[in-house]
């Protein structure tokens, strides 16, 4: 009678030790934890999709070619002095950047309204050139965005708004800006939201998932919002005082298991 209910003590304690143990287990905290330890990942980048130009947009366009007096025009400044010769020897800009209007228009200077919405910047870089190339001669023309912009909050380091001046950013390098997440940070439900063409699209990532990286929300578009969803329960348990001594209170319950179930055996 004693050895049954000596053992069926022992399995209640064994029992006890994986609860603790299992409770006080912390969450996978590893980017791509699925990836082989000590082997490389290949794979073609076939998930990066060019920014396209949206309404509300601010584009940078520069237009050089050898006619001093055409550059000046195309590039929106005003000419305070000139030369004997009629070459300018100042010039101030008076424009900072073309807002992409609701409809998707810019205004230009001497060829007016253009539509850019829905074109990446070599598709616009082409179309102003083709425009422009009927009143300038061989034009070299350059477009890029002053407000691509991508906003990471929740938890985070630094939750913040950051311009990006390059246009071509991944989650991993947002959440890089906002100082990474903390440890209560879901790694497996990251959300992004996405406002293209006037349709809003949400979708949850999977940072502990390799396949992420061929997600076609791994690469963020302008406007883009990533929050980081915080894991509740760790966090109240982190910050309620009553909690902190668990661990320790696991580990002499623990400890004291194994020197039990060590005794009972070698008796």
């Amino acid at each position: 009678m004693y050895n049954y209910y000596g053992r069926m003590n022992i399995k209640l304690l064994f029992v006890l030790m994986i609860f603790l143990g299992t409770s006080c287990a912390q969450r996978n905290l590893v980017y791509f934890s699925d990836l082989p330890t000590g082997s490389a990942h290949e794979a073609p980048i076939k998930n990066y999709v060019q920014p396209t130009i949206q309404p509300d947009d601010i584009l940078s366009i520069t237009v050089s070619s050898l006619n001093p007096e055409s550059n000046v025009l195309f590039n929106n400044v005003i000419l305070p002095a000139t030369a004997n010769n009629g070459n300018v020897i100042a010039a101030t800009k008076v424009s900072e950047g073309y807002l992409v209007d609701k409809t998707g228009y810019i205004n230009f200077p001497v060829i007016g309204k253009v539509m850019l919405a829905g074109l990446t910047k070599e598709q616009a870089t082409d179309k102003l050139t083709s425009e422009i190339k009927t009143h300038v001669k061989n034009p070299i023309v350059n477009v890029r965005f002053l407000n691509f912009k991508i906003t990471v909050i929740g938890e985070v380091n630094a939750p913040s708004t950051f311009t990006v001046e390059t246009e071509k950013i991944n989650v991993l390098e947002a959440l890089g800006l906002a100082g990474d997440m903390t440890a209560f940070g879901k790694r497996e439900n990251v959300l992004i939201i996405r406002e293209q063409q006037g349709v809003r699209r949400a979708t949850r990532i999977n940072l502990n998932n390799k396949d992420v990286l061929n997600s076609p929300f791994f690469y963020l578009q302008q406007n883009d919002i990533v929050y980081v969803e915080p894991s509740n329960r760790e966090k109240a348990a982190e910050i309620n005082p009553n909690n902190r001594y668990i661990p320790i209170w696991a580990s002499i319950i623990s400890t004291l298991g194994f020197v039990i179930v060590t005794i009972y055996y070698n008796r």
